[in-house]
């Protein structure tokens, strides 16, 4: 009954192409020369998330899959892994970099970092923003979430995930404030992967962060969707700093935006970056909301999937009829 459902509504939708916004720049997504192209999915009504899988049949995954980001960062989601063995390391833009408005979020193209996952030498592609946090960090929401998106040589996608918190006014002025996201202990006591030393949190600084100033202080010139600008220089060793003093979460998950694919590896910070309330309403102004909802626990059946077999229960159905009739008797 679902699957029909679902054929049925991409027939009437499939007109609207849905692009990748984590996807950008990678195999699954390849940016066009010329003009920005402008997401046609959004995060409300029926371009939002519970309608992806009608926007276009690629986009399957996003209500079959099941394993799917975000997720709630909770004890047993994922392994620890130290940011020493990844070796991130991404050299300043002097030149600045290319800032684009996707109609969805708004995006750096920020070729040229690399670091290795068992090995594997992956490339930094892009890096956009999230409007709340779309991870949960132990089931609590930060103000906005950076996604830095990897691609190897054979396609494989990874992506740094780095929570944003707007500043305590109170505290702004204080220059070596130091602070970690929350992780418990009993979180942070979760099954690792035998080849990776344990060790506890490292502690980095949490400031207003002069990247995000820099990214942020050239909105005004992308505030329209498919609009772009060069932004001024960007110092990156200040982000490559704080996530190399942190662990990471690590787990298998998907990318956030359709086609919502598969085998993502995923690494959340256990760090945090912060940006001034007055940058923090800036980013709000031009990409508004844009989190897609925490997905069900790895493994288990898709939220969506598990509603749709609900939703065509004889059970259900007689309860609709019953109300589409107004409660009549005998029914």
């Amino acid at each position: 009954m679902y699957s029909t459902l679902a054929t049925l509504a991409w027939a009437v939708f499939s007109a609207s192409q849905a692009l990748a916004s984590c996807a950008h720049g990678t195999h699954l997504h390849r940016r066009q020369e010329g003009a920005v192209e402008v997401n046609q999915f959004g995060y409300v009504g029926l371009t939002g998330p519970l309608n992806w899988v009608a926007l276009d049949a690629a986009n399957i995954l996003c209500a079959t899959g099941t394993r799917q980001s975000p997720i709630d960062m909770t004890q047993g989601q994922f392994q620890l892994v130290p940011a020493s063995a990844l070796g991130v390391n991404i050299p300043d833009f002097t030149a600045g970099a290319e800032f684009e408005n996707l109609g969805t979020t708004v995006e750096v193209i920020a070729q040229g970092g690399t670091m290795a996952i068992n090995g594997v030498e992956f490339g930094l592609q892009q890096f956009h923003f999230h409007l709340p946090s779309e991870h949960l960090d132990n089931g609590v929401s930060h103000a906005m979430e950076m996604h830095m998106v990897w691609e190897s040589a054979q396609g494989q996608i990874a992506v740094i995930g780095v929570y944003i918190d707007v500043e305590n006014s109170q505290a702004a002025g204080a220059a070596n404030q130091t602070a970690v996201t929350s992780v418990p202990a009993e979180k942070r006591s979760a099954k690792m992967d035998p080849k990776y030393k344990r060790e506890e949190p490292k502690v980095a600084k949490r400031a207003t962060t002069a990247l995000l100033d820099t990214v942020f202080s050239s909105l005004p010139a992308i505030t329209q969707p498919g609009t772009k600008t060069t932004t001024q220089p960007l110092i990156m060793s200040e982000i490559v700093d704080i996530i190399n003093a942190s662990d990471l979460q690590n787990y298998s998950g998907s990318l956030t935006t359709p086609p919502c694919s598969e085998g993502v590896t995923w690494f959340v910070s256990t760090q945090s970056l912060q940006i001034s309330a007055a940058n923090f309403g800036a980013v709000r102004d031009v990409i508004g909301f844009n989190s897609r909802f925490p997905q069900n626990t790895l493994g288990q059946p898709n939220l969506l999937a598990i509603n749709g077999a609900m939703m065509a229960s004889p059970q259900v159905q007689l309860a609709a009829l019953r109300q589409s009739l107004g409660g009549l008797s005998g029914f």
